[in-house]
């Protein structure tokens, strides 16, 4: 693969000139939790300085991310993951719920019962997750976050 595609398999389209390269090769490995770690990274050098030095997102930050870049982000997801994993497909998950998030929760395997999947250890880091399982947020801070990357104006083009 590396012979046919050096550059990977997906444009790593950006508005703001983000380099996804690093994340492009995490994720051509399958090294999920490293990438995921990155995305999150990814996302908050989109958002600004402050939010790269916090190394979280609020949600009114997540809702300003430029549509390119989150398909970008989503793309290499869904591509190095056979379909399995990125926001489009929590998205629809979550759609498919009537927009229930304990209902999510207990489906992407986030949540068993009354109890939280713990990070990193109870987490999946390999296709043998459930669908959707990937990447994560941070649902300790709630989930507007995750409601807004769900409902941003990137999945409607």
């Amino acid at each position: 693969m590396q012979t046919q595609f050096p550059q990977g398999l997906v444009p790593l389209q950006s508005e703001q000139n983000i380099d996804y390269s690093s994340l492009q090769d995490l994720l051509a490995r399958q090294a999920f939790q490293a990438a995921d770690r990155l995305t999150l990274e990814k996302m908050c050098e989109l958002a600004g300085s402050i939010a790269l030095q916090r190394k979280w997102l609020y949600f009114t930050e997540a809702e300003k991310l430029p549509p390119v870049d989150l398909q970008t982000i989503n793309t290499l997801w869904q591509v190095y993951s056979e379909g399995k994993f990125g926001f489009s497909v929590q998205r629809e998950l979550w759609l498919s719920t009537g927009k229930n998030w304990e209902a999510l929760w207990s489906l992407i395997g986030w949540k068993s019962g009354n109890n939280w999947t713990r990070y990193p250890q109870e987490f999946s880091w390999d296709l043998t997750a459930p669908r959707g399982h990937l990447p994560l947020s941070n649902q300790l801070r709630g989930v507007r976050v995750l409601a807004a990357l769900l409902t941003h104006p990137a999945w409607d083009e």
